[in-house]
């Protein structure tokens, strides 16, 4: 057992048994009450009265009746485009250094503002994260083994008073130095742009590393470990990462690439959720026997919930004001919500744009659902992504095969409607077969789908295309590797637009 190993686990075993779980109520509330105090001077704070709020006998209940609620593009253009013009404490104390560049699915661009607070509370959830390892089956001598992190470029883009990026390149470029010693690809590597270079230079450093753990997008991350097994003429990674034992996944679901991950893999691995997104850190899977994430309480964002119900979301798939919105403690277990967030980067009461589930509110523990947008309500047809990866993991099931990546769209051709799915996949299937597999469970999973089949919604069509054809249009038109993700819904036009390009490279 390696001596630095064994010290640096006895460490986490130790932390981890004197920090006492927390009361996520009253957590919630203490947070929701320093974010309120610290931003009452700011222009958003005497705006909507934050003082008068925290002198209310209910400052949560005021706070929820005072101030909207704000998706990006209402938020950005009532307050934070004064932030990218120079000006200060507009929706927190100060000025502001970073912005995390989003290409999102709720926005064409986005711009976050990522507060130094924001990037001090990144620093510890990525501590709650590794202290709850302890909960994990893992070797002393793993501690000391090398970090991969699979993120976008840490060379930022230095505008006149603040730079920009996404956000893993944010977090990458202030790791603390002693963890340098840890982390790959290094400095050098992990400021290169290019993704094919940048997976290039990886590939042939990889023989010389001792990787102990994965982080990343898993599309992405899967992409540069063929990548690597290919350069190095490898069975598996594990022919030259033998102490590999953890991936960390982030960003989007990761059991439907399950199967193809661990085709690269000389042993299944570890596999821990995280929930790392532009606007903060906001869960992370504290225990391994569960494949959900604990909300972080008590840590710089205070979390809202609003039922995930046609009734509450308009046209556009934004929350409609005066609606009902719940706190973490009148939430309840295993109903569908969208998930709002106050933080220390100045976001308030924002729509993030995903939608969660509360698996286990005593632990706090969520699953990611789906998206706000990415939800079909055109005849009335209301499927969320959740009930459509029900239906991919069914198709999957049925043929025996891989979906990684697929859209969907209800669109209006020859005089009705029908919804359509393009589905990425390396083996030849009968789509007629698929596509009543597919129409089947989501009639059978959804009575408002059920419904909007005997009425307007005529028909379900499936077309599928190798799984490469959905990363070339992602490369082209939204950004290869880091932070993108491929929609899983479009509207009819982009629909169509993708559907023609991934159509034509076949």
């Amino acid at each position: 057992m390696a001596l630095l190993g064994g010290v640096i686990k006895k460490a986490i075993d130790f932390n981890g048994l004197i920090s006492r779980d927390v009361n996520p109520v009253k957590a919630q509330k203490a947070v929701l009450l320093q974010l309120l105090k610290k931003a009452k001077l700011t222009a958003f704070g005497m705006h909507y009265e934050f003082k008068e709020i925290l002198e209310s006998t209910d400052p949560v209940r005021a706070f929820q009746k005072k101030v909207p609620v704000y998706d990006y593009d209402a938020l950005y253009d009532e307050w934070w485009n004064y932030l990218l013009k120079g000006h200060q404490n507009i929706t927190w104390p100060g000025g502001q250094k970073y912005f995390a560049l989003s290409s999102g699915t709720t926005s064409n661009k986005k711009y976050i503002p990522v507060t130094a607070d924001m990037i001090s509370a990144i620093k510890k959830s990525g501590m709650q994260q590794v202290l709850s390892l302890k909960n994990f089956d893992l070797p002393a001598d793993f501690f000391e083994k090398q970090i991969l992190m699979l993120g976008s470029s840490t060379t930022l883009i230095e505008e006149t008073d603040h730079f920009e990026g996404e956000i893993s390149g944010i977090s990458a470029a202030n790791i603390p130095g002693w963890f340098s010693k840890f982390y790959k690809p290094g400095a050098d590597i992990a400021s290169i742009e290019n993704w094919d270079e940048k997976v290039r230079r990886i590939a042939e450093e990889a023989p010389t590393w001792d990787i102990g753990s994965i982080s990343g997008i898993p599309s992405w991350v899967e992409l540069m470990l063929k990548e690597i097994i290919s350069q190095n003429n490898l069975n598996t990674i594990h022919d030259i990462w033998p102490n590999l034992h953890v991936y960390t996944s982030g960003g989007v679901a990761f059991e439907p690439y399950r199967k193809s991950m661990e085709k690269l893999l000389g042993r299944p691995l570890i596999y821990i959720d995280t929930y790392l997104a532009s606007e903060g850190y906001m869960a992370t899977q504290k225990r391994p026997d569960t494949n959900a994430m604990a909300l972080i309480v008590d840590n710089g964002i205070f979390f809202e919930f609003v039922p995930f119900v046609a009734e509450n979301i308009d046209d556009e798939g934004r929350v409609k004001q005066g609606i009902e919105v719940l706190t973490l403690e009148q939430a309840q277990e295993n109903t569908e919500y969208v998930l709002l967030i106050s933080t220390v980067s100045g976001a308030w009461r924002y729509m993030i744009g995903d939608t969660v589930i509360i698996t286990d509110k005593k632990r706090s523990e969520i699953q990611i659902s789906g998206r706000t947008k990415h939800y079909l309500n055109v005849v009335g047809e209301q499927l969320s992504v959740q009930k459509m990866n029900m239906a991919i993991e069914k198709l999957e099931s049925t043929f025996d095969m891989e979906v990684k990546e697929f859209v969907a769209s209800t669109v209006f051709e020859n005089d009705q409607y029908k919804m359509k799915f393009m589905i990425g996949t390396d083996k030849e299937i009968d789509t007629a077969k698929a596509s009543e597999v597919i129409d089947t469970e989501l009639s059978d999973n959804n009575k408002n789908y059920k419904v909007a089949r005997t009425k307007s919604l005529k028909g379900l069509e499936v077309e599928a295309v190798p799984v490469e054809h959905f990363y070339s249009w992602s490369e082209e038109f939204k950004k290869l590797g880091g932070q993108a993700k491929i929609p899983r819904v479009m509207k009819e036009k982009d629909f169509n637009e993708f559907r023609n390009y991934v159509l034509q490279l076949a």
